[in-house]
């Protein structure tokens, strides 16, 4: 396996092993030590079918169904994020994935199905690299802040409750996800370096904190955290796999194609609580 690092704060080219092949013992810790170090992972030309993306995903962990979005018709586990059968204008915004529960996934596997001629990159930030790069000051002022996260804030039924079918199953949703809270930094478990941990995609507000206050300390970790020098750009070609650690990045998914067709699938590993 040959690792090329794409930017000094987050991402790598994977190159020399085909996912669609068993991986071997050691193929398998190699690869999950790259993630946990690069936070974000990039192999080319895998082709991935559903079960081969499912079964590479579950060598990391068990595997979230998510509560709103459309499952594979062969697998459950992996989720279809389909252009001509979506919205996904509203999508660009930076965020974690599914930190509305009690344990986020440890990360995702991303299969490029079909992309566009031009357009649709997506950015990784390094949350750990954002974190980092805080004054001593400010991460006291972090530290024992805890910050509350919503379904709703991503999901609001403007665009997933249109059709009796949706409405339906979006008020499962969120009976079944009510509002968690999370701390601001958490510890990441294996490296047990310290990373940012709100978004805005989920984040609503920090518990311990006036509404003003909170609102002013995320607009600025919000932005903080997005900014150019912790991110890497991945421009898609068909084939392609992402492989990201979801305790450690946020991501922006751009949606700048118009009416091309974009097709993804994902698979979404748990996690454990954050601490």
């Amino acid at each position: 396996m040959k690792i090329e690092r794409l930017t000094p704060a987050i991402g790598a080219v994977i190159s020399g092993i085909n996912l669609n092949e068993t991986l071997n013992a050691e193929a398998q810790q190699d690869l999950q030590a790259a993630l946990v170090e690069h936070q974000v992972l990039f192999l080319r030309q895998q082709f991935l079918e559903a079960e081969q993306q499912r079964d590479i995903a579950q060598l990391f962990g068990d595997l979230h169904i998510h509560p709103i979005y459309p499952a594979h018709e062969r697998v459950a586990e992996v989720m279809v994020l389909d252009s001509h059968k979506q919205d996904l204008r509203d999508n660009e915004l930076w965020h974690t994935d599914v930190t509305f529960i009690q344990t986020p996934p440890l990360g995702c596997v991303l299969s490029a199905q079909q992309v566009p001629e031009f357009g649709g990159d997506t950015l990784w930030a390094s949350s750990i690299a954002a974190y980092e790069a805080l004054s001593e000051p400010f991460k006291e002022l972090l530290a024992g802040l805890s910050a509350s996260h919503d379904i709703r804030k991503s999901f609001p039924a403007t665009r997933f409750a249109q059709t009796e079918a949706d409405a339906a199953r979006f008020e499962k949703a969120k009976r079944d996800h009510p509002p968690v809270s999370h701390p601001v930094v958490r510890t990441h478990p294996v490296s047990g370096k310290k990373g940012l941990f709100v978004s805005e995609g989920f984040t609503t507000h920090i518990n311990e904190l006036s509404e003003a206050e909170s609102d002013a300390l995320l607009r600025f970790l919000f932005a903080h955290a997005t900014q150019p020098k912790f991110h890497v750009r991945w421009h898609w070609q068909a084939g392609d796999v992402a492989i990201w650690d979801n305790r450690s990045t946020q991501h922006f998914a751009n949606f700048d194609y118009g009416t091309a067709h974009r097709i993804m699938h994902r698979a979404t590993v748990l996690g454990d609580k954050p601490v």
